[in-house]
Formats: C-alpha cells, structure tokens, sequence
C-alpha cells in the first residue's frame, strides 16, 4: 500500500466508521466491483472516493468523472487524493478538466489542486492556465494568495518563457515575491 492509500484509508475509515463495506473496497482487486461503488445509487461519498482513488491508482478510465468532481470539492483532503489518483490515470482528458477547474473564478477557493495538478501534467494547458489564474489573483486584496503562489511556483517548475510578464506582475506583490523572483530566475532568457 502507497503512501496515498494509507494516508487515504485512514481517513475515509473515520467516516465509514465500523464497516465491512469500506474493509471490502480497501481490499479488493476487482475493477469492476470498485466500478459498480461509483454507479450504484445510494452509496456514501467515502465509498465513491475510496472506489475512484483505487480505479484512477489503476489506470482505469471508469473512474475520471468522480475523481474530476472530487478535485472540484470543498474538502482539502478530497481534492488532494483525486488530484493524485488522476495524476496516475493517464486519461488525455485530465489536463483540460484540471485547466477548467483552474481558472473558473467561482470556484478559486478550490483550485489549489487542480493548479498543483497541472504543474505535474506538464500538459499543454498547464502554462495558459496558470497565467490566466495568476492574473486574477494579482488584484489587490484578493483572498486566494495560497492559489496564487502555486500557479508562481508552478510557472517557475515549467519554465516557459510566457510566463515572464506574469511574474514580473507577481513581483510587485509582498506576498508573491520572493517566489516570483525563484520561479524568474527558472525561465530561460529570450535572446
């Protein structure tokens, strides 16, 4: 068992309390009985969660539409497991929905993962993305800086020369700058 699912079962067995279902989803090797948890109605979100976790782990494609709507949920820890399930998926369509969870502005308190996500894609929605998130949270006052320093230090991890403006904005920002100067020095020089 990855750190993950430890990490992952330990927590979703708080809230599934004393329950041969959650011992049966934790140790199963059937895709379709992990499949049928995220289709059949009535079922407890730890179950969805645990049964997404495992197919996306997997590499199963049956599990993308849950893990993309846990990586949009209010709960932290939810969205940092379906980001790191659908890291490990490899569906083509995980880049486009991490981009659009990223830059739908009624949702940025929750696009932490979906902006971490993209930096570890590497996809090429990622750097447009960032910009665009980045950007709107260079306004004054806005509440979501935590966002905001990861599309920097994400723009600085991918080092691509159009991020150069955006970061350069980011300087003037007390919060953003020590981060912006790192992620700056990331980006090659254009000549």
């Amino acid at each position: 068992m990855d750190e993950e699912l430890r990490s992952l079962t330990e927590r979703l067995r708080q809230e599934a309390g004393a329950s041969a279902v959650f011992d049966r989803l934790v140790a199963t090797e059937d895709l379709d009985e992990l499949a049928d948890v995220l289709t059949e109605p009535g079922q407890p979100l730890w179950a969805r969660e645990l049964a997404a976790f495992r197919l996306g782990s997997a590499g199963d494609p049956r599990a993308f539409e849950s893990l993309v709507l846990l990586l949009n949920h209010r709960d932290p820890p939810r969205c940092a497991s379906a980001a790191h399930a659908l890291a490990r998926l490899g569906d083509p369509r995980t880049a486009r929905a991490a981009a659009a969870l990223a830059t739908n502005e009624l949702r940025v308190a929750y696009a932490l993962q979906p902006v971490r996500l993209l930096v570890e894609l590497r996809a090429p929605e990622a750097v447009p993305a960032l910009i665009t998130t980045l950007r709107r949270r260079l306004r004054p006052h806005d509440p979501y800086r935590r966002v905001a320093l990861a599309c920097v230090e994400g723009l600085g991890a991918l080092g691509d020369s159009r991020a150069g403006p955006v970061l350069n904005e980011a300087l003037a920002h007390p919060t953003l700058a020590e981060a912006a100067v790192h992620a700056l020095a990331r980006i090659p020089r254009q000549r």
